[in-house]
């Protein structure tokens, strides 16, 4: 696939320097992550996507939000939609959901016939069969000129509590309810074969999330970063600033939340205010204060 893989961030004249049978010879990762966007907050921004992911475990992939555009993301990263099987949705805000219902009417336009497990807090039942009967019209189309199979009955959704979500095909998923101020949002845990990772979804700093993340190899946590958040200005929205102060883990506070935890990498993601401007080096500066290992500053399309 194109876009960023981790070699190439890291620093990809190292891999000219590889002798080819020890490359050869490194055992091949049964997971691998995509970060298929990695800016937070609703509104476009020409320079990245919303904050999505998807994680593959042997051939299967899970998908960890569905903001707009998810669907073209996926096919970027090489996913057949009609292979869908497992949706994870950490809270109901627009730049983590609004391209739900799209993302099932395309994988079902590309050949789905199969089961998707939908998971994520209530009301998610409620919204994605408002999201079916928006596409009702076309989807009635379809079947009668098409042939296509029901949509409904393929989709099951799981609201989900505090614990165990799901446990399948050597994937194990555990989910804790994270703090995004009035938002019930739940950070979510895959145990694969040979990895373990943790997205944070939408949260301040959270004891449940870092007892969810404690040794994970990985956790993709969204960050901001006070000192830029004057350059947003919104007049829908007055009190945005005060908002996303409360709702939102600084650059310092991450630090902290990873130290706590015991990760062995920490990925930067769902980045408030994602300004071009904003270098990698002021990402890391507060972080790094308090947390010693490893830490990457997603771009969208980067694999790790």
């Amino acid at each position: 696939m194109t876009g960023w893989t981790r070699r190439r961030v890291l620093g990809a004249g190292a891999a000219g320097l590889l002798v080819p049978s020890l490359v050869h010879a490194r055992p091949r990762r049964r997971s691998r992550l995509v970060l298929l966007g990695t800016k937070g907050g609703p509104t476009p921004n020409r320079f990245r996507a919303p904050a999505s992911n998807l994680l593959v475990v042997d051939g299967e992939p899970y998908v960890i939000d569905a903001p707009d555009g998810v669907a073209s993301r996926l096919v970027q990263a090489g996913i057949d939609l009609a292979r869908l099987r497992n949706l994870f949705v950490t809270h109901n805000h627009s730049d983590h959901n609004a391209g739900l219902g799209a993302l099932l009417i395309l994988a079902w336009g590309s050949g789905l016939q199969d089961q998707v497990d939908l998971y994520g807090p209530a009301p998610l039942r409620r919204l994605v069969a408002a999201q079916l009967a928006a596409n009702a019209y076309d989807i009635q189309v379809r079947r009668a000129e098409e042939g296509r199979p029901p949509l409904a009955p393929l989709v099951r959704v799981h609201e989900i509590s505090a614990g165990p979500a799901m446990a399948r095909n050597g994937v194990r998923v555990r989910c804790a309810l994270a703090d995004h101020l009035t938002v019930p949002n739940y950070a979510y845990r895959f145990d694969t074969p040979d990895r373990s990772f943790v997205f944070s979804g939408d949260t301040r700093p959270s004891e449940a999330l870092i007892a969810l993340a404690r040794g994970a190899d990985v956790l993709v946590h969204e960050v901001m970063l006070p000192s830029a958040l004057g350059g947003i200005v919104d007049r829908n929205a007055p009190r945005v600033i005060d908002h996303i102060l409360r709702s939102h883990t600084t650059t310092e506070e991450l630090g902290r939340v990873a130290a706590a935890a015991g990760v062995r990498t920490l990925v930067l993601s769902h980045l408030v205010p994602a300004f071009p401007s904003i270098t990698d080096d002021m990402w890391l500066e507060g972080a790094r204060r308090h947390f010693s290992g490893e830490i990457i500053v997603g771009r969208d399309m980067m694999e790790l």
